[in-house]
Parts: C-alpha cells; sequence; structure tokens
C-alpha cells in the first residue's frame, strides 16, 4: 500500500488529527466495530508509530482509500499504489446513480452525491415530516410544501456555499454514518448543529439502509468507499469553511 499523488487528496495534510478519527474508524471498522479483515491501514509502519495522532500518517490513510477503489490484481502491478481518488468517487456516484459530469472538482461531485441522498430522503419523507422540515429550515409558507420545493432549497443552500453549505453537509454525512459505521461524527459542536434538522436522520437513514442492501450484493469494497468518500466530502466542506472564516476574520 503506497499512496500515489492525488491533488483532491492532498488538503487532508492540513486536517486536525482529532478530525481525522472518523475518517479512520471508517476505514478499520465495520458497523459492529470489528476491525475490517481487509484493511491494512493497521498493518502499516506509520499507523504502528503515530497512532492516534492521525495527520502524522495522513499519507497512509489517503492510499488506504485508493486501494479500496482499486482492484487488487491492478494495485499490485501498480507496486501497490491504488487509483485517484477522483476514480474512487465517480465509482461510488455511478453504483449510487448519482447524476455527475466526469469534468467536474470532486468537491462539486461530492456534493452532487450528498445532494442525491438528501432528494431520496426527501422524497420518502411524509406531509408532517416535510412541513417540519420546511420550518426548521425557515420557509415562511409551509402550507402545501412539495418535495421538490424542499430539494429546490437545498440545491440553493449547496450552491451558495458558506457556513450554511457546510451546516447541511454535517447534518447528511452524520445521519449517513450512524446508517453505516453505527456512530454519527465526533466533530466538536455537532450535536447543536444538526439538531436544526433533526428530522431528516430518520429518513436519511432508511434511504442508505436500502442501499446497504444492494451493496451486499455489489461487493465488500464498497462498504468501506461509499462511508470513506462521504467521510471526505464533510472533512473537504470543513476546510474550505474554516478557510473561508479565517479570511473573514482577517479581513
Amino acid at each position: 500500500m503506497a499512496y500515489r499523488y492525488d491533488s483532491d487528496l492532498e488538503f487532508l495534510k492540513e486536517i486536525k488529527s482529532d478530525d481525522l478519527g472518523d475518517l479512520v474508524y471508517c476505514i478499520t471498522h465495520d458497523k459492529d466495530g470489528e476491525v475490517r479483515y481487509t484493511e491494512e491501514l493497521t498493518t502499516s509502519e506509520d499507523y504502528k508509530e503515530h497512532h492516534p495522532d492521525h495527520s502524522q500518517y495522513w499519507e497512509s490513510i489517503a492510499a488506504e482509500i485508493q486501494c479500496f477503489g482499486a482492484n487488487s490484481l491492478a494495485t499490485v502491478l501498480r507496486g501497490g499504489k491504488g487509483v485517484g481518488y477522483k476514480e474512487v468517487l465517480t465509482d461510488v456516484c455511478d453504483k449510487m446513480k448519482v447524476n455527475y459530469s466526469s469534468d467536474s472538482s470532486a468537491e462539486k461531485i461530492e456534493n452532487n452525491l450528498l445532494m442525491k441522498i438528501l432528494t431520496d430522503a426527501i422524497e420518502n419523507m411524509s406531509p408532517e415530516e416535510l412541513k417540519e422540515l420546511a420550518e426548521s429550515t425557515g420557509v415562511k409558507n409551509t402550507s402545501g410544501i412539495t418535495p421538490e420545493a424542499m430539494v429546490g432549497v437545498f440545491q440553493a443552500v449547496f450552491r451558495a456555499g458558506g457556513f450554511k453549505s457546510y451546516q447541511l453537509t454535517l447534518i447528511i454525512v452524520n445521519a449517513v454514518m450512524k446508517a453505516l459505521i453505527g456512530r454519527g461524527l465526533s466533530f466538536a459542536g455537532n450535536a447543536a448543529l444538526t439538531r436544526t434538522m433533526a428530522v431528516l436522520t430518520g429518513p436519511i437513514g432508511w434511504v442508505i439502509t436500502g442501499l446497504w442492501t444492494a451493496i451486499d450484493v455489489a461487493g465488500p469494497a464498497y462498504r468501506v468507499t461509499i462511508p470513506a468518500v462521504i467521510q471526505v466530502a464533510v472533512l473537504r466542506q470543513k476546510c474550505l469553511y474554516e478557510k473561508q472564516a479565517e479570511e473573514v476574520e482577517f479581513n
């Protein structure tokens, strides 16, 4: 297992060790909390030397994602190196039937993935849940609110970026992680950020649980690449938001 330079994963070297903990956990443990048979991260020298200071071995973390997304034989032929993150990401999107442009940035494709999960959840909500969701997002006229209208609201949030986009990403990823690996994000302040739209947690969980039934047939690698990609997405948004906040404070 060797890291290949990847512009879409280089930002991980800027992430604090505590914030990398969730990504490391989903790579190395399954939903029952058992160590994955197929993971190699915990056997790497960097991991043994530096764990739990995850930032010291971020390249090994990135390499594990690249290798899980690759064909095992092809990885051997590449000298133990996997595939680029964007290939892992688009493979996950294909499996989850996400619409995206291959020319788009990894960030945009990740947002499309999160939006697909959110859209599927909204479409399965009851009228009462939709109304509660609309009220929690500040929609003034909630009578007769439709799933399409709520999807439009969240698409606008993602396009606008900034804190609201980051908050929405946290809400989606927190619910997904609870369904996939049995625990939500451990980021400080996460509970306060996600409480406002708690109504989303159940429907997102149902969507992911339904997807997981199909993934069981698709192959074990997806049990790692799907949660890993979603974790990378939230870490990227956290990094971008914190940089924006620093720039605003500086100016």
